[in-house]
């Protein structure tokens, strides 16, 4: 086996003479040089597998000479070190291509030793051409998060990777349907939080004053119905990872508390006066242009500037067509391991725009494994929106009689649709434009009946509507009577008492 070579750029002897002696021992060949021109010198001379590099130097600066050494010798793994280090230049640099950075005065030689010998091993590996699995690979199988082979989404992923150990907020900016929330749970396990909790929340899926509930907690007697405290998710996310998931969406009374949290590390519960210490990690994801909000006054530049620590952009399906065969048979063999899909399908898939990203392709390839009979996906499975190239919305099942659907009669399609597995592969966003559209199609269907003279049922008034609204709000909240009470705007002891009126009986 070769000897291992290091090459150290730092201008302060004292500093080289360190590692030249420490790496010595461990077998290494080093080289040093306290310039640009010696260090250029020595990249010409020499193959390094790693090179350590100071990020303040008299002539240059440590991400000058990265990419210097990037462009001459890629497989050359480049620790950065410095003495003045901020999260944004470590993630300018990793972003450049920097394996790892360290901060001055160096403390833990053991933890040196280490990094040095997995950034060689890596480098080595590169060099050599071995093909050996990305260090991020076991904790993405983990998640379930299929990366793909996209070059731009791989390097997303391995710096979500190095910065899930840095415990600093991180802000997932991305299309809807692109996969935020997976690449935030990636994160979490591959951080120091992974055995802790990961509590993903929707701030724009709540009413402003059940979000707040929901985020801190309230005090017994806070509100109508408030029988007893409860601790809120940033209690329950304590030592772990809580994502905000469509931050933009949150309100401005919400945003400022954010703020605090973020700023101070505390909170108060809804009605509660002592401050509560929470040691949560923030994961910020949101498909809102935050910079054009904060223009627009709808979002805090304060709170931007705290969620905005680490910015990672996931980039649309669109622009990684290399990655969407293997997604596609991934959820078709979610349901039917046996199914398989025709070229041609395949190349009408590759073909398409994708506007709802891979939550979308996720929906297609579903229905299309209830419209498919002989287990081999046909373009014609795939319904006219990708044949006809049009970019509207793939996320609801098609309705029986439109073109999509007419090879299905509506009992068949009602039973296909609503088979228990298939919801439960839905997201929460799926499940709500699944009911939305199941809804718009009785309005379309009683409009039909009209203009063709039938009868249709007709709604029996106020009572009716009060009653129907009351029994979905039950069943939406799991017949929680806190939280209905809330979202319809009555006391509990109201909702108790129409409950009884309407005969509404639970689980």
């Amino acid at each position: 086996m070769s000897q291992i070579q290091i090459l150290i750029i730092d201008d302060e002897a004292d500093v080289c003479t360190f590692f030249r002696r420490l790496l010595t021992r461990k077998g290494y060949g080093v080289v040093t040089a306290s310039n640009e021109p010696d260090a250029l010198a020595a990249l010409g001379e020499n193959s390094f597998h790693v090179a350590m590099v100071d990020l303040k130097l008299p002539d240059t600066d440590g991400l000058t000479l990265l990419q210097a050494i990037k462009s001459r010798q890629p497989g050359c793994e480049v620790i950065i070190m410095t003495g003045y280090s901020t999260i944004k230049t470590a993630v300018t640099a990793m972003q450049l291509g920097a394996y790892e950075y360290l901060e001055k005065p160096f403390d833990n030689i053991e933890e040196i030793e280490a990094l040095i010998e997995k950034a060689a091993l890596h480098g080595r590996n590169l060099q050599q051409g071995s093909g050996a699995a990305e260090e991020w690979s076991e904790v993405a199988r983990a998640v379930g998060f299929r990366v793909g082979t996209s070059p731009a989404m791989r390097r997303l992923v391995s710096l979500a990777h190095k910065i899930a150990t840095k415990n600093v907020t991180i802000l997932i900016q991305g299309n809807t349907g692109t996969g935020k929330e997976v690449l935030a749970r990636f994160i979490h396990a591959a951080s120091g939080r992974a055995d802790q909790a990961f509590i993903p929340v929707n701030c724009g899926a709540l009413p402003e004053n059940l979000l707040e509930s929901e985020l801190f907690g309230h005090e017994k007697g806070a509100f109508t119905g408030a029988n007893q405290p409860r601790r809120g998710i940033f209690e329950l996310a304590n030592r772990g990872t809580l994502l905000l998931d469509e931050i933009g969406d949150a309100s401005p009374q919400i945003q400022v508390k954010l703020l605090r949290v973020l700023e101070t590390g505390e909170f108060m519960r809804v009605g509660g006066e002592k401050p509560i210490k929470t040691d949560v990690r923030v994961i910020a994801a949101t498909n809102v242009d935050l910079e054009q909000a904060i223009r627009e006054k709808t979002f805090r530049e304060d709170l931007y500037y705290r969620l905005n620590v680490v910015r990672l952009e996931i980039p649309p399906l669109r622009s990684r067509a290399e990655d969407i065969p293997r997604l596609a048979e991934h959820f078709v063999h979610q349901l039917n391991p046996a199914f398989r899909i025709s070229p041609p399908a395949l190349r009408l898939l590759q073909g398409y725009g994708w506007p709802g990203n891979i939550r979308q392709l996720a929906n297609v390839m579903r229905r299309a494994v209830v419209l498919c009979n002989d287990g081999t996906i046909l373009p014609e499975h795939l319904g006219n929106t990708l044949q006809n190239g049009t970019a509207a919305d793939a996320s609801s099942p098609p309705a029986p009689g439109s073109e999509e659907g007419a090879s299905l009669p509506p009992e068949r399609f009602l039973e296909q649709c609503g088979r228990a597995e298939l919801l439960e592969n839905m997201g929460a966003d799926e499940l709500k434009r699944m009911l939305d559209a199941v809804r718009a199609l009785e309005m379309r269907l009683t409009a039909a009946m009209g203009a063709k003279g039938l009868g249709t049922p007709v709604r029996r008034g106020l009572r009716d509507t009060e009653e129907e609204t009351i029994r979905r709000a039950l069943e939406q909240y799991r017949w929680n009577i806190t939280e209905t009470a809330k979202v319809l705007g009555i006391g509990r002891n109201t909702l108790y008492r129409k409950i009884r009126q309407y005969g509404l009986i639970g689980p």
